[in-house]
């Protein structure tokens, strides 16, 4: 097992857990609607935290559940967890083993919160604090790069979002999202050919806005982790609140940029930054518009809803880590400094 092999089984892994957690979901959605909830809490480090970005544009969006992001910090360090009545407290770990998120399940508990563990270990600490499991069946991820947990952690919840709403119309795209996402990979051999151009990158800016500013801050995790370049994510809209600065001619631009409300300020974005800055953009769409102005576009399918996109977007993402790690020369099992299960405090 590798990590490319583990890219390339996201799809059945998506299709194995819809097929398999949908009763699990909708009875944990019933127990949501049957309390008091009024927001949400959620704790996860790394690429669940990344996770949660998208949970938290989501949840808002489709079930008008306002979600913060907890620090786990006041639970541990600080001793000074703050007040949780009326909240769904979740923990995104796919280890389960992380001692900080442990601790704001256990708090959330402890105040007669609704708790619920998205995790791939159903045997895990994190899971025995939770009064729900949701395992994302991702199947052992040997890779150091997390990447089927991540896409089967987003699965899990869109799936919550949709028994919440109780949208039929959401549960047919969720059904056609293992579809896409084989789409997307095909396009393989082409990624790992383009990869080439940019083995002397060394540092970029990766854009996303509403759904997919998760996607900009997940791509950007994997390179720093894989390929080590510096590469940073921000909202286009907060990128041009000063850090817009940094371009200059060629200056490397990723940017993630589906059909759906925010195209149009992410494509106003793109044009200017070809316009005056002479960027070079790497620019995953299902929009020929913004396709057409970069260098390398990397396309996803034209049907692929806004709010699953996410879902779809970071696999043209996670090959394009890969196969620059590769042309870079480094070593895709095994990132330097990093290890699969990190236990923070």
């Amino acid at each position: 097992m590798s990590l490319y092999s583990e890219i390339v089984e996201q799809p059945g892994r998506i299709k194995s857990l819809l097929a398999s957690q949908k009763k699990t979901v909708e009875q944990i959605a019933a127990e949501i609607r049957k309390r008091d909830i009024q927001y949400v809490f959620l704790a996860a480090r790394g690429t669940s935290d990344n996770a949660g970005r998208y949970a938290n544009y989501l949840l808002g969006a489709m079930n008008g559940l306002p979600l913060a992001l907890a620090t786990p910090s006041l639970f541990t360090y600080y001793k000074q967890p703050p007040k949780l009545k009326n909240a769904l407290v979740i923990g995104v770990s796919q280890s389960g083993q992380s001692p900080d998120i442990v601790s704001v399940l256990a708090e959330g508990r402890r105040q007669s919160c609704l708790t619920l563990a998205i995790t791939n270990e159903p045997n895990s600490p994190l899971t025995q604090s939770a009064d729900f499991l949701l395992d994302i069946h991702a199947g052992r991820e040997k890779a150091v790069a997390a990447t089927k947990t991540y896409t089967t952690e987003l699965m899990s919840i869109a799936m919550l979002s949709t028994a919440l709403s109780e949208n039929k119309k959401h549960w047919e795209d969720l059904q056609k999202a293992a579809a896409w996402m084989k789409e997307v990979l095909k396009q393989n051999d082409f990624i790992e050919q383009a990869a080439q151009r940019y083995r002397y990158m060394d540092q970029t800016i990766v854009l996303g806005r509403g759904f997919n500013y998760a996607t900009a801050f997940e791509w950007a995790l994997k390179l720093k982790e894989l390929a080590y370049v510096k590469a940073e994510p921000y909202s286009s809209a907060d990128f041009q609140h000063g850090p817009i600065a940094m371009v200059d001619s060629g200056f490397p631009i990723l940017a993630i940029a589906p059909k759906g409300r925010v195209f149009d300020s992410m494509f106003q974005m793109l044009k200017r930054l070809c316009r005056d800055f002479s960027a070079e953009l790497v620019v995953i769409s299902n929009d020929k518009k913004a396709l057409a102005l970069a260098q390398l576009p990397l396309s996803i399918p034209v049907d692929v809803p806004e709010w699953l996109s996410p879902l779809v977007s970071i696999l043209p993402a996670q090959l394009f880590a890969y196969h620059l790690t590769v042309a870079k020369g480094y070593n895709t099992e095994h990132p330097r400094s990093i290890y699969k299960v990190t236990e923070t405090k």
